[in-house]
């Protein structure tokens, strides 16, 4: 048992003797950004390495917060983001639960065009989605057109479609002989099992939403209705671009965003582990 110990307790020090300098690489940009955050905009570009932070960041907030309203543009990034990560995954997890555990017609063909969807470039759909929307809907600048086109994500269906297939049959089977009705079986019994693949989903939906620029852009540019990344891209201008500005709203988009990560890491671990193995 000992030498067993001993193997183990190697080989965790050699993976993290290698993993380290890889998790460093990775922060690096992050640490910077928070330096840069700090600093005014032509102590960013100086000819020096700085690696401390400074003492800007009030100003540089304050100048983004002149310019672009940045903390209402967060406000309406989080209803956004949570309106359209709740609506997705309950829709998602339908969808799943219907291709997963009932026969139907044409179930092939549908789950080979979610499968199909999966494969097209988001750019190739963009602009037919924005003449929909915009012209022929007139949804340009509302709430709507920035949650509804993208609810139906095909990845989650898929992800939900794989997690329900594994749930055993006699489970469900033995609430039907009990009489139990089938929404009362997905809502009760399925959605419960599948908690750790609903929280990856979340995660995942939800970091989507937030860092989405250009639907965003496209469909909802007016003043005063901006998502946070696109009222940060209305700082780099044709002749001057608030660097410390932009800085300081990267730091207040990722900051939040990686706490939410690590606090939730171990149901996304789950989650991402119980739907990939079957």
């Amino acid at each position: 048992m000992s030498s067993l110990s001993s193997a183990r307790l190697k080989r965790s020090i050699a993976l993290h003797l290698f993993l380290t300098p890889l998790a460093l690489i990775w922060l690096f940009p992050l640490w910077m950004m928070v330096v840069f955050s700090t600093m005014p905009d032509n102590g960013i570009f100086s000819p020096g390495i700085e690696l401390l932070p400074r003492g800007n960041f009030v100003d540089n907030f304050n100048n983004l917060q002149r310019d672009t309203d940045f903390v209402g543009a967060i406000v309406i990034s989080i209803c956004v983001a949570v309106t359209y990560t709740v609506l997705s995954v309950l829709l998602t997890s339908m969808a799943g639960w219907a291709l997963a555990r009932y026969q139907f017609f044409g179930k092939g063909v549908v789950v080979a065009i979610i499968l199909g969807t999966i494969t097209l470039p988001y750019a190739v759909v963009l602009i037919p989605q924005f003449i929909m929307v915009a012209r022929d809907f007139k949804l340009a600048n509302t709430w709507v057109a920035l949650i509804v086109p993208p609810l139906f994500n095909s990845l989650g269906v898929l992800f939900m479609r794989q997690g329900f297939s594994m749930m055993p049959d006699d489970l469900f089977d033995a609430a039907r002989v009990e009489g139990v009705k089938e929404w009362r079986i997905f809502v009760f019994i399925a959605l419960p099992l599948a908690r750790p693949m609903l929280a990856a989903l979340c995660i995942i939906l939800f970091l989507a939403s937030w860092n989405n620029y250009l639907w965003p852009l496209l469909i909802n540019s007016q003043p005063g209705s901006m998502t946070a990344p696109v009222a940060l891209g209305t700082l780099i201008g044709l002749t001057k671009v608030s660097w410390g500005g932009i800085m300081a709203g990267a730091v207040m988009l990722t900051v939040p965003m990686l706490i939410v990560f690590v606090l939730l890491q171990r149901h996304f671990i789950a989650g991402i582990a119980a739907g990939a193995v079957k």
